[in-house]
Parts: C-alpha cells; sequence; structure tokens
C-alpha cells in the first residue's frame, strides 16, 4: 500500500466528489479512479458505492476511514519529527524536479550556483529528486522538499497556491519536432522524417504518454497546428531522454525539449522536422518554494538561496518589463 492511496481516499471521502479530488491531487481522474481502486484491492473489500451519486462510502469504507485517518497521522507525525531533527544539522537543499530538467537544467545550474552562491557561502549541498511533474509537486506540498524546479504553461499550469509559494522564473524551453538526419557528407544534414505529413501517408510519431506533462504541450501543439499534422503513434514512453534515444535510432519524430537535444543537433545526429518553426511551443522553468512563516521558517540556507536568486534575476525582470512597455 501507497501512503498517496490513503491521501487519495480521504480526499474523497472528504469532497464526495472523484474529478474534484483529482483536481485537487493534482492527477487526472482516472489516474486517482485507477489509485482509489488500488487502494481497493489491496484491503480486498469495496470502499466505495459506485450504485449512488454523489460517490457515498460502504460500510467497510466508513470503517477504514477513522483508520485512514489514524494511519497517515502516525505516519505524517514520525515524518516531521525526522525531518525537524534532519533540517536542525543539515545545510543540504533537497529538489525535486522533473526527469528532463534534472538531466538538461539542472547540471549546468549548480554549476553557476557553485561559482556564484557558492563562492559567497561556501560549498554547496544539494539533494535531487527526479521525477514526473505531478509528483514532484507533491514533494513541496507534502514538505517533502525544499525547492521544486518545474516547466510551466498557461495553458497547462502548475496549481500551486501564490500566497503560500514564492515563484521564480529561471528561463525559457522551447518544444520541437526532431528526426534523425539522413545518412550523408552534406553540410546541412536533412531529418529523415519532415512535418507536416500526409494523410495516406502519416509520419511514424514517438509520443509521451498521456500522464506526461510534455505529453500535454504537445497535445496542445498539435491541437493548434495548422494545417494539420498526420501522425501515425509508434512508440509511447514518459520520459524525453527515451524519446531522444529512438528517434536517434530513425525510428520516428519526437517532440523534445531544445536543451535535450543540443548535443546531437550540433553533432548534425538529429534535425529540426518542422521547417520554419510552426509547430512548437514555449514554456517557462519555473522554481517554487514555500513561503517561510513563523511556524515553518525553512532552512537558512535556502532562504539565502533565494535572496541571492531574487538579485541575480532583478536586472532581467526589468529588462522584460521594459521590453513589454515599449510593445
Amino acid at each position: 500500500m501507497e501512503t498517496k492511496w490513503l491521501e487519495d481516499f480521504i480526499s474523497l471521502v472528504e469532497t464526495s466528489n472523484f474529478s474534484r479530488s483529482a483536481q485537487l491531487r493534482h492527477v487526472t481522474q482516472p489516474a486517482f479512479s485507477r489509485r482509489i481502486q488500488s487502494l481497493e484491492n489491496w484491503l480486498g473489500t469495496d470502499l466505495i458505492d459506485r450504485t449512488t451519486f454523489p460517490t457515498r462510502l460502504t460500510p467497510a469504507g466508513h470503517v477504514f476511514y477513522e483508520q485512514a485517518l489514524e494511519m497517515l497521522g502516525q505516519i505524517n507525525g514520525v515524518r516531521e519529527m525526522l525531518r525537524h531533527k534532519r533540517a536542525a544539522t543539515q545545510t543540504t537543499i533537497d529538489l525535486a524536479v522533473p526527469h528532463t530538467l534534472s538531466l538538461t537544467f539542472v547540471p549546468k545550474w549548480l554549476t553557476q550556483l557553485e561559482e556564484g552562491f557558492g563562492a559567497e557561502v561556501g560549498p554547496l549541498h544539494s539533494r535531487l529528486m527526479a521525477l514526473n511533474v505531478h509528483d514532484a509537486v507533491l514533494q513541496l506540498v507534502d514538505g517533502g522538499c525544499d525547492l521544486l524546479l518545474c516547466y510551466h504553461h498557461p495553458r497547462q499550469p502548475v496549481q500551486l497556491d501564490p500566497g503560500r509559494y514564492d515563484m521564480l522564473v529561471m528561463g525559457r524551453e522551447a518544444l520541437r519536432a526532431y528526426a534523425r538526419c539522413k545518412p550523408g557528407k552534406q553540410q546541412a544534414r536533412q531529418p529523415e522524417f519532415q512535418l507536416p505529413g500526409r494523410k495516406n501517408a502519416p509520419l511514424p510519431f514517438l509520443s509521451y504518454t498521456p500522464n506526461a506533462y510534455l505529453g500535454r504541450m504537445v497535445d496542445l501543439i498539435l491541437a493548434d497546428a495548422k494545417p494539420a499534422l498526420h501522425l501515425d503513434k509508434r512508440y509511447e514512453t514518459d520520459m524525453a531522454e527515451g524519446l531522444k534515444m529512438m528517434a536517434l535510432e530513425g525510428r520516428g519524430i519526437a517532440f523534445l525539449p531544445e536543451s535535450a537535444v543540443t548535443r546531437e543537433v550540433k553533432q548534425k545526429l538529429l534535425a529540426r522536422a518542422d521547417e520554419g518553426g510552426t509547430w512548437e511551443i514555449e514554456m517557462e522553468i519555473r522554481l517554487y518554494r514555500e513561503r517561510p512563516s513563523a511556524a515553518r521558517p525553512g532552512k537558512a540556507v535556502v532562504g539565502a538561496l533565494w535572496e541571492y536568486l531574487e538579485e541575480q534575476l532583478q536586472p532581467a525582470r526589468s529588462r522584460r518589463r521594459l521590453q513589454a512597455s515599449e510593445r
């Protein structure tokens, strides 16, 4: 049994609504329903009466609700006790980061911090948890990390309360279509596959799984595409690195973050498959923290780092405001 199943079940009891609970838990409704079913399978009994609306508990569900509250309270109590003890003697910054950013953005960013922030306070100690976007957000919400680094787009926003969480924009990332370069020694290597494809000859498509954040970004690209794209889904995974490796094998077109393919494009192993830049989307790279309070002041090193980043980013903010006013 997973702790998040208990949290899901308690949320469902409190809202009596699968859709609302799925939204509060930052997960799709089908995924939320599967997790409730997994809990029921583990217990060997139905907790939810699915013959009625609104959602009601079975007799077993009522009994288990009280037990779930008690179990979760004990688990969280032990976790908080241990975290407070660790934080009292530790200067390590805990980062929750989606897989792609952990491979592309974070290594260079930590090097820059070591040269700048580290020169002021001493060696930088960090611990990185590479997760999907949903679980990375939950780590911050549940107090499992100090900082959350993730992608953001206005049409697929990260739902964090601005009254509770601080945010900095660390950069921007373009998501574009790439394919393996055709063999040959020509100066400008061309992709083996080129968008938009034809209705009677769709292009082999390397896709993200439905619940992957980058997959939802690709869905926006496809929904807005003019002319429409003709694609035949041949492969599916939730990791951009996996799609890149398949693209390098010549298995099809993949939409990949620009930073993930910098080396391969430079070496003419991959090339953009969207000539003219018609089919792409830009995302922000955002950094979040829980706003310090008297009850939860957070680690001193995290507060110092946040102040350092705000000072470093201030000139860039001023330039963007000036450019916006000129437009």
